[in-house]
């Protein structure tokens, strides 16, 4: 494989694929929450399970961090949010989680490209296709440096621990995210919220090192289905924000 084929490969690699769309059950609009975040129904995408929308207050907390408890099938997953760097996404994932939203999930997608190296969670039905029901804006990261592996300076280093969210275009987001096991070259159209503890990375390497599940099309691949089956088992604040 060309290297251009494989940075384009990557690049496009972290979709939330929407489900297939079917009529709406009602000609009214879509509900959108009246805060700042805007969090909007997605009818002809239907929550993968029930889940109201997410509260959104004129003030959305902007400071300090939220600490996730994530227990794994693999291991412990713990997670660090932050609400500087994305204050609306990190809402929406502590209320996805307060509804028992990503329990007993499966993480349905492991990459192991040169230069894409994450596992990819939050769909209930384990497809790549499912979300909750709603969408919401972009939180895009500033911040992060240029990847080594780009000389265009297009792409940016997405580090080894980073936490961030996975959608199907701008102002997509839901409830599919993906941890970062190895450093990973992507354009910077993906929402950083948080890191991963060095427990999750631990369990990251171990997941990664288990390797894809080869097809019949691809004895050998480098993304698809982990072959270490990492369920989630429970995801829950370890402290009120």
């Amino acid at each position: 494989m060309n290297r251009a084929l494989m940075t384009a490969l990557a690049a496009a690699a972290l979709v939330a694929s929407g489900g297939s769309t079917t009529a709406s059950a009602s000609d009214d609009p879509p509900r959108t929450t009246h805060g700042p975040c805007q969090y909007t129904q997605t009818p002809d995408e239907p929550a993968a399970r029930p889940v109201p929308l997410p509260p959104d207050p004129r003030h959305t907390p902007s400071h300090g961090t939220v600490d996730m408890a994530v227990r794994t099938s693999q291991g412990p997953l713990p997670l660090r949010l932050d609400r500087a760097k994305a204050p609306c996404t990190v809402q929406s994932f502590v209320h996805l989680a307060r509804h028992w939203f990503y329990d007993r999930t499966v993480c349905h997608r492991l990459t192991a490209y040169p230069t894409l190296k994450v596992l990819q969670c939050g769909d209930p039905t384990s497809t790549g296709e499912g979300g909750p029901g709603y969408e919401y804006k972009d939180e895009l990261p500033v911040d992060l440096p240029p990847a080594p592996s780009d000389p265009t300076g297009v792409r940016r280093l997405y580090g080894r621990g980073l936490l961030a969210m996975a959608n199907a275009g701008p102002n997509t987001n839901g409830s599919q995210f993906f941890v970062v096991y190895g450093d990973s070259a992507l354009r910077p159209n993906y929402t950083v919220f948080g890191t991963v503890g060095t427990a999750g990375l631990e369990t990251l390497d171990k997941i990664a090192a288990g390797g894809i599940e080869p097809t019949t099309q691809d004895p050998a691949p480098v993304d698809g289905t982990p072959v270490l089956r990492t369920e989630l088992l429970s995801v829950r604040p370890s402290c009120r924000p």
